[in-house]
C-alpha cells in the first residue's frame, strides 16, 4: 500500500518504531546496560497520552474554586488522618530535612490524595509517546532516559514503573530526573521506593527535594495580609520585596489586623486582584514553585499545610471579576500582550505574576508609568 494512503495509525506506528530504534541507539551510547534496554521492547505508542498533552486546557477554575478543592474538608480530614497514622515517621523526616511535616503531607494530598491515586500508566510508554509526538520532545526524551537509569539502578522493576499520563510517579509524583537527583532510601531497605504502599521513601524524598531547592527552616511560605486604603498597587508583585517591618510602615497588616514585624524579606501578590486575598510571600514560596510552577498550586499546597497546622481559612472573599474585568476582557488582554511578544501566559483569564510581569514589560517598552496592574484602560490602549 502506498504511504500516501496508509491509515494514520499505521503511519504513526511506523514512525514511532523508527524513532524508538533511534532512541535505543542513543540510550545505549549513554551507558544504559543491554539488559535494561530490553525493557524498550515492551514500549508502545499511547495516542491517548499525546491527546491529553496537546488538548487545550479546559476553562480554568477560579482561584477560589481551586482552593476550595485543594483544602476541602475531605482533604483536610485525610491529611489529619495520615498525620495521626505516621507521627514518628513524619517527625523523623521533619527533623532530618528541616521541612515541616504539614508541607510534606500537603504535597502528598495534592499529588495523589495521600497515595490513593498514584497513576497506573506505564512510564516508559508514556514518556516515549510524549518524546515522539509531544509539545516538549527534548524534555521527555531526557525523562525517558532517566527512567531507564532508574530501572538499571534496581530501585524498582518494569512492572511497577507506573505513573501519570505525564510520567510523574509515586505518592508525590516525582518525574524520573527529579527521582535520580533527589530520591532517598529513608527506610534503608536498599531501594529508593516511591511506588510502594509504604510512603516512607516518597515522603522523605519530597523533603530532600525541598531542602535541596533551598527550603528555609522556620520561615513561612506566605501569609494573608491586608492593604491600607489607597495603597499603591505598583508596589505589589513578587519583584518588589521589603522587610516585613518596612511593609508595616506602609500600613500593611496581617489579615487579622495584627501589626507586621520581623526582618525577613517578603513580597505582596494579588492572585485574585486587589479586592481578593492578598498574600505576603517569602523565599519558601519560590521553593514550592520548583515543584509545580503554577501560583495556584503553590497557594493550594501552602493553604492546605496551614489548615493541617491548625490555622484558619482565608479571610478575604474571592471577587467574581478579578481586577474589575470580565473573564473575556482578561483573556483578551493576555492575547493582545502575547501577540505583541510580551509573554502573558495562556489566555485563560487568570492574570497572575506572569501576566503582571508582561504588563510591566509592556509599560516599560511604551515609556509609561510601570504598575503591572491589569485594567480596562490598559486593554483599551492595546486595542
Amino acid at each position: 500500500m502506498a504511504a500516501s494512503i496508509m491509515p494514520k495509525a499505521a503511519l504513526a506506528d511506523a514512525g514511532f518504531a523508527a524513532w524508538l530504534a533511534s532512541f535505543r541507539t542513543r540510550a545505549a551510547s549513554s551507558g544504559i546496560p543491554a539488559n535494561t534496554l530490553r525493557a524498550l521492547e515492551k514500549v508502545r505508542f499511547l495516542p491517548e497520552v499525546v491527546r491529553s498533552d496537546k488538548a487545550p486546557a479546559e476553562t480554568s477554575r477560579s482561584l477560589g474554586d481551586y482552593l476550595a478543592s485543594a483544602a476541602s474538608p475531605q482533604r483536610i480530614k485525610g491529611g489529619q488522618v495520615v498525620m495521626a497514622r505516621y507521627p514518628t515517621l513524619l517527625g523523623r523526616i521533619e527533623k532530618h530535612f528541616e521541612v515541616p511535616r504539614e508541607i510534606i503531607v500537603a504535597i502528598w494530598g495534592m499529588e495523589s490524595s495521600y497515595g490513593a491515586v498514584r497513576g497506573s500508566a506505564p512510564v516508559l510508554s508514556t514518556l516515549a509517546s510524549l518524546a515522539y509526538d509531544g509539545r516538549r520532545r527534548n524534555l521527555f526524551e531526557e525523562e525517558l532516559l532517566a527512567a531507564l537509569h532508574i530501572l538499571a539502578s534496581g530501585d524498582t522493576s518494569l512492572s511497577r514503573l507506573n505513573g501519570s499520563y505525564a510520567g510523574a510517579m509515586g505518592h508525590t509524583q516525582f518525574m524520573p530526573s527529579s527521582f535520580l537527583r533527589h530520591a532517598v532510601d529513608f527506610n534503608r531497605d536498599g531501594r529508593r521506593d516511591i511506588w510502594a504502599d509504604d510512603p516512607t521513601d516518597a515522603l522523605a524524598s519530597t523533603a530532600a527535594y525541598l531542602r535541596a531547592k533551598g527550603w528555609h527552616e522556620g520561615q513561612p511560605w506566605a501569609y494573608e495580609v491586608q492593604l491600607p486604603k489607597g495603597f499603591d498597587l505598583a508596589r505589589t508583585g513578587r519583584v518588589h520585596t521589603r522587610r516585613q517591618r518596612d511593609w508595616a510602615q506602609l500600613g500593611v497588616t496581617h489579615a487579622s489586623g495584627e501589626k507586621l514585624s520581623g526582618s525577613a524579606f517578603g513580597a505582596l501578590i494579588l492572585p485574585a486582584g486587589p479586592t481578593g486575598p492578598v498574600f505576603m510571600i517569602f523565599d519558601n514560596f519560590h521553593v514550592l514553585k520548583t515543584y509545580n510552577y503554577a501560583d495556584s498550586y503553590v497557594i493550594g499546597v501552602g493553604h492546605l499545610s496551614d489548615r493541617l497546622a491548625g490555622r484558619g481559612p482565608i479571610r478575604a472573599k474571592f471577587p467574581g471579576d478579578p481586577w474589575g474585568m470580565t473573564t473575556a476582557e482578561r483573556q483578551e488582554l493576555q492575547s493582545r500582550l502575547n501577540a505583541l511578544g510580551f509573554k502573558a501566559g495562556r489566555p485563560d483569564g487568570v492574570i497572575g505574576e506572569k501576566g503582571r510581569a508582561a504588563i510591566r514589560s509592556y509599560q516599560t517598552a511604551r515609556g509609561v508609568p510601570v504598575t503591572g496592574v491589569p485594567s480596562r484602560d490598559l486593554l483599551a490602549g492595546l486595542r
